[in-house]
C-alpha cells in the first residue's frame, strides 16, 4: 500500500476504507428488503480497520496503524451516537 510511516495517513485511511463501506451498505440497504434492520454490517464497516491495522503492523509502521486505531474509535463513536439517535 502507501509506504509513509505517518499518523495521518493512517487517520485517512482508516476513515476512508469505512465510509466507502457504509456508502456500499446503504446502497444494499435501500435494494434488499431482508437487509433493512442489519446493524452488524455498520459493526462490519468499522471493523474493516482491523484489516488494515494488521497489515501496518506487519510492516512496522506503528505510527500509521495508531491513526487507523484513532479513526477506528471515532467511527465507532459515531456508529453509536446514530444509533442512539435513531
Amino acid at each position: 500500500m502507501l509506504k509513509r510511516n505517518n499518523v495521518w495517513l493512517g487517520t485517512v485511511l482508516g476513515l476512508v476504507l469505512p465510509g466507502i463501506a457504509f456508502f456500499v451498505v446503504e446502497v444494499l440497504k435501500k435494494n434488499l428488503v431482508f437487509l433493512q434492520k442489519a446493524d452488524l454490517l455498520y459493526i462490519g464497516c468499522v471493523a474493516l480497520n482491523l484489516l488494515l491495522v494488521k497489515y501496518y503492523s506487519k510492516k512496522y509502521m506503528d505510527e500509521t496503524a495508531r491513526g487507523i486505531i484513532g479513526s477506528t474509535f471515532i467511527c465507532a463513536f459515531i456508529f453509536f451516537y446514530y444509533k442512539v439517535n435513531q
